[in-house]
């Protein structure tokens, strides 16, 4: 499964892949967990937080002691994105699905741009 970026204007066609390894979050557990307790993560990693229906969705980084980017998406569009810092990092906003990659890899990422999972 690969996490796909295509900018905004819909009508450009330009794609890029953001992950080429990816761990979908879909118990209860897992998104609880996210990354924590792990050391580090590959660089062409992402981990995928679907939720059911549009939310405010809250990340911390308690116990992950590296920066990551995580994107806030509604209906595979970007809503927000920020940088997280190791240990204190907390962002929120509106989301059905959160994605947690390592820092700097969501630097080509706008608010408006499309995420999505393919295989």
């Amino acid at each position: 499964m690969r996490l796909v970026h295509r900018p905004e204007p819909a009508n450009d066609r330009s794609e890029s892949v953001l992950a080429s390894d990816v761990d979908v979050a879909r118990s209860t557990l897992e998104q609880a967990r996210g990354l924590m307790f792990r050391r580090s993560i590959p660089d062409d990693y992402a981990l995928v937080f679907p939720f059911e229906g549009a939310d405010t969705r809250w990340l911390h980084m308690l116990f992950v002691p590296f920066a990551i980017d995580a994107v806030w998406l509604v209906d595979g569009e970007a809503t927000a994105k920020k940088r997280l810092g190791p240990f204190v990092g907390l962002g929120r906003d509106r989301a059905d699905t959160v994605v947690e990659l390592p820092a700097g890899a969501a630097e080509p990422v706008a608010v408006g741009d499309e995420l999505r999972l393919v295989k």
